[in-house]
């Protein structure tokens, strides 16, 4: 009823918001059971379910109709086509009732006198079925905006009316089992929202592809709604985070400027509305300012709470707002529950299973547990990346940063060279794509268009075989899993992909990396952000000149791209902890950031050379040290986020980490202050040897295997000449591990790991339970398998069976 939905927003804090524009929640559910055929609204006026029903007794179409769909088969579009417009056909040539007819008039001529001459309206339709918890509806009926006058609002109710019988519509009850005649439509009348000369979208109470039930999403664009319901324009983005915007932060975790190719607007004569293109100076910039992205947040949790209390189980809404123009004011014109994830089943996870074999064609590392087929693409350089094709199996000599993007289309990537630590197996295990290194001649050996499938379900070694093969995908449970004592982390550095990794079975991120998002969403060196008068003429230039546009300093774009990517893997986890390390580019990995070669060395071997903790406070570095630390302030401060911990890399000494935190502190990063905790990767042998002193500097330390195995072996782990050396299952190595995880705890601090090894390795896995660890970080993909193995060796070991040393041969 009117009454009652204008007093449930007073309920909920919302009084001030006029509920114009468009339908408000399900005008099918509010006036289904009402009698009379014309109700008024603030602003506007109903025309109810029974006036449809009136319609259709009057005008003798309830038989017809139902002749009409007698025997419809919906698989045979044609006939479904040809049913649908003989029934719109019929609904046209009947004239509304008289009666009916006058109460629209008499409406919408109170309407006129309350807002001038021919008012301008939104005329929506609502059928009594739509919006249900389970089937929405949405969008099966039509609306029409702009609309004046009555001869005109009187043409487009009856076209609402027809609408309930389009081809969608039809299918849709067939579908979701409805009788047709048992639905009924109702339309609503409103004064407009002048969202035409500002702007207007969608938000969502969730995250729409992970169902991820903690952020609001907010779509916008510029000029009416419709152009960003209907897709026509790629709108900016905007997420929020609603457990720490309940506790009065400002926690926007994304803000992304959309094309918005045009926008929307009033037609002057002929039509009600037209399309106009916008400007490069407004598509260049975001359509909402914080506090308009915050207070719609802030709206959308309000109506959410409303209606999860009413439904008694958490029930995401699907919302609809607009900003007039002309007053700067922002209305919610619709809301009504989301029903694809709110129905969909939780806690399931995959596991690939290949069921038969074929000819071999090439083995390598294997990177994750999944399994791809496709046609085969080789890439042999950027220029060749515009031929791959979704779906297709890239195949390359080694891949590179900028190749991300299409990376998530392949069905698997092969490459000739790299090892279980380079850009194409860390970004394939972010992404979630099978992918296969150091194959030797895979652009050698496989051609364009040639049929593979390509397993990493097999274990160590992934194997390219000939053709597509039958392989089965089947989801676990994960609310049926065990979990055990020792924590189990995830290793992070996609935000993207976050909120779906935070539903797997962990505890918390015990490695976020920092490096993904500079390189794929900052791209820019941070002195060159500083110092933009030293970077020289060019494209480079030109590029960090055009990234920046939209903010006043550079450098706050690299603080707010930074907070921002943090924060999302933050929030997905919160209030688990999340460890993030802090940046660990060697010089020629940041030289190749836009703008960073002045400003970087030319070192013989950067692995070993000017890296991790010795920058951060030496002053050719320091400064791009402190943005980083401006933007964990704003994660932790800013934006509530306080489960966020820090974590210095590659510290060689006792007095670099207390230099590192005397420049930490200076940002305000005081260790300690708010609960902030700071932790020291291990991964170089002093870190092991002065445990006890560096254990009096940091809160706990992370074991980094990759490194530490390489600076105990004395090898390079990115030279294939050696990799059959690199093992972290090494005695040397895994003495080393013990040994800090032992001194570590005698000190009282926590310690984990975070490197390769219990990824790869279920028997190492093993021996960190067996030598108690704390935690244990997991690359996504093998979370599943190697807590199962923890599981179980905890179980051994408390079976009475006595803890013997580690072994280390």
């Amino acid at each position: 009823m009117p009454a009652q939905f204008v007093r449930w927003f007073r309920e909920i804090g919302l009084a001030d918001v006029a509920l114009v524009g468009g339908k408000n929640a399900s005008l099918g559910e509010l006036y289904r059971e009402l009698t009379p055929v014309v109700i008024r609204v603030p602003n506007g006026f109903a025309i109810t379910a029974e006036a449809y029903r009136h319609f259709l007794r009057a005008a003798g179409l309830e038989g017809e109709i139902r002749t009409a769909l007698s025997g419809l088969d919906t698989r045979d579009l044609t006939g479904l086509a040809d049913r649908g417009r003989r029934i719109r056909e019929l609904i046209l040539s009947r004239p509304l009732p008289d009666d009916l007819r006058r109460e629209i008039a008499d409406a919408y001529t109170e309407l006129c006198r309350e807002f001038g001459p021919n008012t301008d309206t939104a005329v929506r339709s609502s059928a009594t079925a739509e919006d249900l918890p389970t089937a929405s509806f949405a969008g099966q009926q039509e609306s029409f905006l702009n609309v004046r006058g009555e001869r005109e609002l009187i043409e487009a109710v009856r076209q609402c009316i027809a609408s309930l019988f389009t081809d969608r519509a039809i299918s849709y009850r067939v579908d979701k089992g409805f009788d047709h005649l048992a639905v009924a439509l109702s339309v609503g009348v409103q004064k407009m929202v002048r969202s035409d000369l500002g702007a207007a979208g969608v938000l969502f109470t969730l995250d729409t592809e992970s169902g991820f039930p903690d952020v609001v999403l907010i779509n916008s664009a510029y000029g009416l709604g419709e152009s960003v319901v209907k897709g026509r324009v790629d709108p900016d983005e905007f997420l929020v985070f609603k457990p720490t915007l309940k506790t009065g932060s400002r926690p926007i975790l994304k803000r992304a400027v959309g094309a918005k190719q045009e926008k929307l607007v009033y037609a002057t004569r002929g039509r009600s509305t037209r399309a106009v293109p916008v400007s490069a100076e407004d598509r260049g910039r975001l359509s909402l300012t914080d506090d308009e992205v915050l207070t719609l947040a802030q709206w959308g949790c309000q109506i959410e709470d409303h209606y999860s209390t009413k439904a008694g189980r958490p029930t995401p809404m699907d919302i609809e707002w607009g900003k007039d123009g002309q007053t700067g004011e922002l209305f919610i014109l619709q809301a009504r529950p989301e029903t694809v994830h709110a129905l969909a089943r939780k806690a399931m996870r995959e596991v690939y299973t290949l069921n038969e074999c074929g000819p071999v064609l090439l083995k390598g590392r294997s990177v994750g547990e999944k399994i791809g087929a496709g046609p085969v693409r080789v890439v042999k350089d950027v220029d060749s990346l515009k031929q791959f094709k979704p779906g297709e199996v890239l195949v390359a000599d080694m891949t590179d940063p900028d190749w991300e993007p299409t990376m998530k289309m392949a069905a698997a990537i092969v490459t000739n060279r790299g090892g279980r630590t380079c850009h194409a197996a860390i970004v394939s295990r972010e992404i979630g794509v099978p992918c296969v290194v150091g194959t030797g001649n895979a652009t050698g050996t496989l051609k364009d268009g040639q049929s593979v499938t390509v397993s990493c379900a097999e274990g160590e070694v992934g194997v390219v075989f000939a053709g597509r093969l039958n392989f089965t995908r089947k989801e676990v449970d994960l609310g049926s899993l065990p979990r055990p004592k020792t924590k189990v982390m995830v290793n992070a550095g996609n935000p993207d992909q976050a909120f779906a990794l935070a539903s797997l079975p962990c505890d918390g991120v015990g490695l976020a990396r920092e490096e993904f998002i500079i390189s794929s969403s900052i791209q820019v060196h941070p002195l060159a952000l500083i110092h933009f008068d030293k970077v020289p003429d060019g494209p480079a230039k030109e590029k960090i000149a055009e990234l920046t546009r939209n903010h006043t300093d550079r450098p706050s774009y690299f603080v707010e791209k930074l907070a921002e990517g943090v924060a999302r893997i933050a929030a997905a986890f919160y209030p688990r902890e999340v460890i993030v390390r802090l940046s660990d580019f060697k010089t020629n990995e940041y030289a190749g950031l836009l703008g960073g070669e002045p400003f970087e060395p030319k070192e013989e071997n950067p692995m070993i050379g000017f890296r991790g903790a010795s920058r951060y406070y030496d002053p050719r570095y320091k400064e791009g040290f402190l943005l980083e630390c401006r933007a964990m302030k704003l994660v932790r401060e800013g934006m509530g986020l306080t489960n966020l911990k820090l974590m210095v890399p590659f510290c060689r000494t006792v007095e670099e980490g207390k230099r590192v935190l005397a420049v930490m502190a200076e940002a305000g990063l005081k260790r300690g202050e708010n609960g902030l905790e700071v932790y020291v990767m291990c991964e170089i042998p002093s870190n092991v040897i002065l445990t006890e002193e560096f254990a009096e500097v940091f809160d706990g330390f992370s074991i980094g295997s990759n490194d530490l195995t390489q600076l105990t072996l004395g090898l390079d782990r990115d030279s294939e000449i050696v990799a059959h050396l690199f093992d972290e299952r090494n005695a040397a190595v895994k003495k080393l591990i013990a040994d800090v995880i032992r001194r570590a705890r005698a000190c009282g601090r926590k310690v984990g790991i975070c490197g390769q090894a219990p990824s790869d390795y279920p028997e190492f896995a093993r021996f960190l339970v067996e030598c108690g660890i704390d935690s244990i970080s997991l690359n996504p993909d093998t979370v599943l398998k190697t807590t199962q193995e923890i599981v179980d060796m905890e179980r051994q070991l408390a079976g009475g069976k006595p803890r013997k040393e580690a072994v280390f041969a």
